[in-house]
């Protein structure tokens, strides 16, 4: 549940943001008819993204067992490339992310163009919208909880709507840069269970069949249905007998991903350029 929730809010504050720096605009120039065009494209991209999430889950839904196991070895990769992109951008640019927003959003406003704003909240939504399918998708397929893990996502997307309705109507600042590197090494932990558990379904599928002797057993500490299985597993990833390969992937992700985030995070803030 946990995990899902920060990938809701994580992502969804990523496109709410965007959403609403433009609806804000927008609203202070006078122009609040032409918001239409902004909900227009968040509504598309919405529908959008919640097709490609069901139609990959009747996909895999229909496949024989093994290649249910192959496909969900694809969605996780494709799901850890995703959040490492994502946190890889994010760390380097979420200082002057809000300005450089604002400057696009002045910009395409200045010269009437409505359609380049309304394209900016697609983008943002489709972007956003769609790693959150694929993420949550496999966050799903590795869990034993499916209702938890559906709630902790509704939960977090909830959230992350009222932080931009909040940005929207100017009551709320929140400090990006110190927001995302703490979303930033949770999401690193999920991505690194997401790793393990492609390596599971990896063999499982037949693809690797090297690394597959017993690492460690860990059945005492996690017990399924308990409360530090759900933490344990749904979370972190680790699973009650790991094969060296599970837990090789697992720490050959998280330690260079972790390290890149806090490093990156305490970097000194560059100064730039007052844009008129």
């Amino acid at each position: 549940m946990l995990a899902t929730f920060v990938i809701g809010l994580r992502e969804g504050v990523e496109a709410s943001l965007i959403v609403g720096i433009v609806a804000a605009f927008l609203r202070q120039r006078g122009a609040g008819r032409d918001l239409r065009w902004v909900w227009l494209g968040v509504g598309t991209a919405a529908a959008l993204c919640a097709a490609v999430a069901v139609a990959l889950e009747v996909i895999d839904s229909n496949l024989p067992e093994r290649q249910q196991e192959g496909l969900e070895t694809v969605i996780a990769l494709v799901a850890v490339a995703m959040v490492t992109s994502m946190i890889v951008w994010m760390a380097r640019n979420a200082r002057s992310l809000r300005g450089e927003l604002e400057q696009r959003a002045g910009t395409a406003l200045a010269q009437g163009s409505v359609v380049a704003l309304a394209t900016m909240a697609f983008l943002a939504v489709l972007r956003e919208g769609f790693e959150t399918a694929v993420f949550l998708l496999s966050a799903f397929q590795a869990s034993a909880d499916r209702v938890a893990t559906s709630l902790g996502a509704g939960l977090g997307i909830l959230l992350a709507v009222v932080v931009g309705v909040a940005i929207y109507r100017g009551g709320m600042r929140i400090n990006l840069a110190r927001f995302f590197t703490a979303t930033g090494l949770v999401l690193v932990v999920v991505a690194a269970g997401l790793m393990a558990f492609a390596a599971h379904t990896g063999a499982e599928a037949g693809w690797i069949d090297v690394g597959q002797a017993q690492l460690v057993d860990l059945s005492a500490l996690v017990r399924p249905g308990s409360v530090q299985s759900a933490l344990l597993t749904g979370v972190l990833g680790i699973q009650p007998r790991p094969t060296i390969i599970e837990g090789a992937a697992w720490a050959a992700y998280l330690v260079p991903a972790v390290l890149f985030v806090v490093l990156t995070g305490r970097r000194p803030r560059r100064s730039t350029p007052a844009v008129a």
